[in-house]
């Protein structure tokens, strides 16, 4: 096969690599290829997932529980910046990871507790009492070793209508499906204001970022998620109540650097000997 041909045929490839990198979805299929059979019925990203609302400002007169089940709002508690979770406490699946990575970071982080930032987890079952909450509070404290203040994690409940206000003030959309929840995992960043600055995808956090996004929300600065590329590389199974690897993308993504790079190779070179040719 000639470089003239090699050329031709590898160049329509490049749009699928440049939108590959800008985090575009991409599809590829053999030609000829049967289609891939229908997966198992799962939970569409208008059911389940995260719609980001930055910039926006969260309801502060929502009324909850706190742990000592004395009624508190939302504009009575957030003063600070504040990192926020959505969870439910009987949840056997991605909950518990989650706030453990959140006790994790809370260890690392050189950012101060209860003068820096605070952290609310906020439960979406109705069924959630404050003693519950109470109990969940301690457990996770427990998992905290550095010098941190009790008030600076509060552990809160409430009546479905007024969590549910606060989950689509976020964005956070959940599906209840019998006696559980389908919920994706991630932390959000409130400036003192009510402001969201800031989402963390995963159950799994970096001091440095945590650090960094909660001055960010001190000033209310509100800032797009960095980790685009990970969203593309991995996606929440509501199924699994987990992030799996999308190796099909991947894959795929691999396939056309390769082939852009080859593509590019060609060109580059083709114009060298026509230069040649020239001289």
């Amino acid at each position: 096969m000639t470089t003239a041909t090699l050329r031709r045929t590898l160049l329509p490839l490049a749009p699928f690599a440049i939108a590959a990198l800008m985090g575009l979805p991409v599809g590829l299929r053999a030609q000829g290829a049967p289609p891939t059979p229908a997966a198992a019925p799962s939970f569409s990203p208008e059911e389940v997932g995260i719609n980001e609302k930055l910039g926006s400002t969260i309801p502060l007169d929502l009324e909850l529980k706190g742990e000592d089940g004395k009624p508190v709002t939302l504009r009575q508690l957030i003063d600070k910046p504040t990192i926020l979770t959505l969870n439910y406490f009987r949840c056997a699946g991605i909950c518990t990871p989650q706030l453990g990575g959140v006790a994790e970071v809370l260890n690392r982080t050189k950012a101060e507790p209860g003068k820096d930032f605070q952290v609310l987890t906020v439960s979406f079952d109705e069924r959630d009492e404050p003693e519950v909450a109470a109990q969940k509070r301690t457990n996770y404290l427990a998992e905290i070793t550095r010098p941190f203040p009790p008030t600076a994690w509060r552990f809160l409940t409430g009546p479905s209508t007024t969590t549910k206000a606060l989950a689509d003030a976020v964005g956070f959309k959940f599906k209840r499906v019998n006696d559980d929840f389908v919920h994706a995992a991630a932390i959000i960043f409130i400036s003192p204001k009510g402001e969201i600055t800031r989402y963390m995808y995963g159950v799994t956090y970096l001091p440095a970022d945590l650090q960094l996004a909660a001055q960010e929300a001190a000033r209310g600065e509100a800032q797009p998620t960095i980790n685009k590329f990970l969203k593309f590389c991995f996606s929440y199974d509501p199924a699994g109540r987990r992030y799996v690897l999308n190796t099909t993308s991947i894959g795929a993504l691999v396939i056309i650097l390769a082939a852009l790079v080859f593509v590019i190779t060609l060109v580059r070179k083709g114009r060298k000997t026509k230069s040649e040719e020239g001289q």
